[in-house]
């Protein structure tokens, strides 16, 4: 990638940058409820969504019957059509298996064809997640199997494409604050059957009162609470 072309990368949305073209096979791997998908095949392009959640591809399906959706695990889907690029926006980090995820998206490119991904990366709400975790050790509680979330570097990620035959052409890291409209109490309560499995409701409550306090000082400010977001951004070749 020119210093040009890293300059339009940068300063895109992930959807701009994928810079489909009519005719082209790509691959949305977590299409959710198919509305990426449509605007990439509203450009031409000849799209396959594929997603695990049963619901959001029944939602996909009823939105945009035109269009492929498949109920599929990114870590174990394989294609005999090779795609021209796969796409993911904001899935990544829901990954179980990374490395899997990895050879998937491999498998269904052809040769030269591109990887196109956004998701959250080290640091991602680390303010909370690091006061949780803390609370929890004080009382007891073990911290192993809680945290649902796959938050690489970039060196980490970069390590991984290339280990299963991807050359990066680039990665970026980006910090940002995103206003948290219900709060923090509200963001915890959302994952607590990761967070605070096993916990009873009770100690539940008073571990996020004792959160709320801890992060109050970095989150709340002039009475808006927000959360420290890490992202990562990729795209990457298949050799």
């Amino acid at each position: 990638m020119n210093t040009e072309q890293r300059s339009i990368f940068e300063n895109t949305p992930i959807l701009t940058a994928l810079q489909p073209a009519p005719g082209e096979r790509i691959l949305d791997v977590g299409c959710g409820n198919g509305s990426l998908t449509a605007r990439i095949a509203a450009l031409g392009a000849i799209t396959t969504g594929i997603d695990l959640s049963e619901e959001s591809i029944a939602q996909a399906v009823l939105k945009y019957p035109e269009l492929d959706f498949q109920v599929a695990d990114a870590c174990h889907y394989r294609t005999i059509e090779r795609y021209d690029a796969v796409f993911s926006h904001a899935v990544l980090h829901w990954t179980a298996d990374a490395s899997a995820v990895i050879q998937s998206m491999h498998a269904a490119l052809k040769q030269g064809g591109r990887l196109i991904a956004e998701f959250a990366g080290k640091g991602n709400t680390a303010i909370i997640l690091h006061a949780v975790r803390e609370e929890l050790l004080a009382r007891g509680y073990t911290w192993e199997a809680r945290n649902p979330w796959y938050h690489p570097s970039v060196g980490e990620f970069s390590s991984l494409l290339e280990q299963h035959g991807f050359q990066v052409s680039y990665i970026q890291h980006t910090d940002t604050r995103r206003p948290l409209q219900q709060g923090v109490r509200s963001w915890m309560s959302s994952f607590a059957h990761y967070l605070f499995r096993d916990i009873s409701t009770d100690e539940q409550d008073s571990i996020m009162e004792a959160v709320e306090k801890k992060v109050e000082p970095l989150l709340l400010h002039e009475g808006q609470w927000s959360l420290d977001i890490s992202r990562l951004r990729v795209i990457a070749v298949k050799l």
